[in-house]
């Protein structure tokens, strides 16, 4: 369902509940009309023992408790909420990271082997590859054995890409640059997934590849975004050679804390020469 046919349905709610002539509404577009669809949550359970505990709990969690249901169903609102937050969940994953986002970061856009958002879904590893076109790029213009290259993969949420990483890069170069750990240009992958850091590390030859990824996006949000950190990756490195600071965004860890605390961690790993299971290991 999009968002249109979303409007519509509150519409006819609306119309319905203040008994207007399905007649009128239709005749009234609905951008002249303003329409805004409240977000605010509600207490749906009828007749709550302690509504204001319910409240509270809505606060301080995205999670939809106290709800209530209509029957064996959800309540209209609840389904709307659910509805909405479906079809911001697919926009991210299926839209591409706009033209204007990219001019305005000013950074290499290479590509990987995915051909089609299709095949990128479908066949994984086409995503940890670069295409050959952009291994000829990497090869002719990055600067060899820098400490840290940092790579933007628009992965499965390109909202949370736009909408997090001006100020999560911005943050992440600043503390890199008051610590004094060199850096290649960064570069923005479309198409991409964690793993094409092992490909690019083989060609740029850094000590500590930083991946910021959009995350698959849930009901809860669709804009979060997950840094990946692996020292001195290999073709046999493994998940667990990596490290993984997640839920990065507005509702969740701040995009300009998460950038101080990730430069702060690169440069402990850097002294430490290890990332994932053992880097966690260093500190027990």
């Amino acid at each position: 369902m999009d968002i249109e046919q979303i409007v519509r349905e509150v519409v006819e709610q609306i119309r319905k509940k203040k008994n207007v002539p399905q007649e009128i509404i239709l005749d009234v577009p609905l951008l002249e009309e303003g329409l805004v669809y409240s977000r605010e949550k509600v207490v749906g359970v009828k007749e709550p023992t302690d509504s204001a505990t319910i409240a509270e709990a809505q606060k301080i969690t995205p999670a939809r408790i106290g709800i209530g249901r209509a029957g064996t169903r959800m309540r209209t609102k609840s389904y709307l909420d659910f509805q909405l937050d479906h079809a911001a969940a697919q926009d991210a994953v299926k839209k591409e990271v706009s033209e204007q986002f990219l001019e305005k970061l000013a950074i290499p856009i290479l590509k990987t082997k995915a051909q089609s958002l299709s095949e990128y879904l479908m066949n994984l590893d086409s995503g940890r590859v670069l295409c050959d076109e952009s291994v000829h790029w990497l090869q002719q213009h990055s600067e060899k054995g820098k400490q840290v290259q940092i790579i933007i993969s628009d992965g499965l949420s390109t909202t949370g890409i736009e909408e997090n990483v001006p100020n999560l890069l911005s943050a992440l170069e600043q503390g890199l640059k008051m610590k004094n750990i060199s850096m290649e240009k960064p570069i923005f992958i479309k198409r991409s997934r964690v793993w094409v850091q092992d490909h690019v590390a083989s060609i740029v030859n850094c000590d500590l590849v930083i991946s910021l990824i959009g995350e698959r996006p849930g009901l809860a949000t669709s804009k979060s975004v997950s840094a990946y950190l692996i020292y001195k990756p290999t073709k046999d490195s493994v998940e667990a050679d990596r490290t993984v600071i997640s839920n990065i965004h507005k509702g969740g860890v701040q995009p300009l804390e998460a950038g101080a605390y990730l430069s702060d961690m690169i440069a402990d790993i850097l002294i430490k020469k290890v990332s994932g299971v053992k880097y966690t290991q260093t500190k027990e």
